[in-house]
């Protein structure tokens, strides 16, 4: 099992004495109010999900990870975490309360920095674009004028309608030895599984003693599945397809941001912080549109020697009718006449129109799951 990014795994939920001192506290300070998405940063910071981070980005960290994707000590980061504030709210060195609108505050931070976000520039060189029909680069222009920096606490952890999916590195890691498993591969996903997902995975397998399997939850773009389709779709090509003692399946709250190859080293570390040896990185992995190449999210893993977490990379899969199941380009030497692709595109259209589809592109337990949903997309 890999040691955590950066050395240590963070811990930063409070407990005992230091739980009741830190809530008697946040009842007198200055509340920021976080949206779901802040929120669930927040509580990966402290459970080490993002380790070694122990709070949100100071200006340090942020401009190191903009600029050469690394942190302070020279360790691999690509993606900004950051906590946008309005103007005149906060000021250095104070100690403010983290809640979600309408709640108590779960968490406390002391705000060591405080610094200008230029918007355009911290979109050019996270999505390296500006076009604000990136759904990452949207969310961007419609952040506050200020990046508040420092560590956080956690003083509890939110309800979510998936919690009995939910584990943390330290449960996982704890699961993984009790298993004895000494190599995981960690597979990411925000879609229903089809052959081809599954192909993917028990090929990884193969050379490993598990899979985890860790569908990200939270906010997607319009067209998306939902959460619950996802993992009631995948809970049931588990139990009816893989081996009970070779797979895991827990979920990762977190905000996509389709950040496209920085996006693929940062869902690496945070399957490393997990326990995973290895990561499945797929095609156009973390992509939107036509904003990257297909292969540049396996292509920049070239710059992370010391990353920690062993990249496995597939790229192009479909089903061939003459080899009687899925194939890539260096096992099948059949033309396109005999192969039927697997296009999230026209699967998803099959769905929508009602269509079982046929048993070569995916499970009919996994159809069924999705059929029966009134609404299985995100609006």
């Amino acid at each position: 099992m890999p040691e955590p990014h950066g050395g240590n795994l963070v811990n930063r939920v409070l407990e005992g004495e230091a739980l009741v001192d830190a809530k008697e506290r946040a009842g007198s300070l200055e509340t920021v109010v976080l949206s779901p998405e802040l929120a669930a940063e927040v509580e990966n910071i402290a459970t080490g999900v993002f380790s070694p981070l122990t709070g949100f980005m100071t200006e340090d960290e942020y401009e190191g990870v903009l600029e050469h994707m690394r942190l302070p000590g020279d360790v691999p980061w690509t993606l900004p975490v950051v906590l946008d504030v309005e103007e005149g709210l906060l000021e250095e060195g104070e100690e403010i309360a983290l809640a979600e609108k309408g709640g108590e505050p779960f968490a406390v931070m002391t705000v060591e920095d405080l610094f200008p976000l230029d918007r355009e520039r911290h979109a050019r060189l996270v999505y390296r674009t500006t076009d604000e029909n990136h759904p990452g680069v949207a969310v961007t222009m419609g952040m506050n004028p200020l990046l508040a920096g420092g560590p956080i606490q956690l003083l509890s952890m939110r309800d979510t309608p998936f919690d009995r999916f939910s584990l943390t590195p330290i449960e996982t890691r704890v699961l993984f030895k009790e298993k004895g498993w000494r190599q995981v591969v960690g597979f990411q996903t925000r879609n229903v599984p089809h052959l081809g997902h599954e192909y993917v995975q028990k090929a990884a397998l193969t050379f490993v003693d598990g899979i985890f399997i860790n569908p990200v939850i939270g906010k997607k773009k319009s067209g998306d599945f939902t959460d619950q389709v996802i993992l009631d779709s995948y809970q049931a090509l588990i139990d009816n397809y893989y081996l009970k003692e070779r797979a895991v399946m827990a979920t990762l709250s977190y905000q996509m941001r389709y950040a496209g190859p920085r996006e693929a080293v940062f869902h690496a570390i945070a399957r490393k912080n997990f326990g995973c040896t290895h990561f499945i990185i797929g095609r156009d992995h973390a992509g939107v549109g036509d904003y990257y190449g297909p292969f540049e999210a396996q292509e920049i893993f070239d710059e992370f020697p010391d990353l920690g977490i062993v990249p496995v990379f597939f790229n192009t899969f479909s089903y061939c009718r003459k080899c009687g199941g899925v194939v890539n380009e260096k096992t099948c030497p059949h033309g396109e006449e005999d192969q039927i692709p697997f296009s999230g595109t026209n699967i998803r259209k099959r769905l929508i129109e009602g269509d079982v589809p046929p048993v070569e592109l995916m499970r009919p337990e996994v159809a069924d799951i999705i059929l029966a949903s009134d609404n299985p997309f995100v609006e």
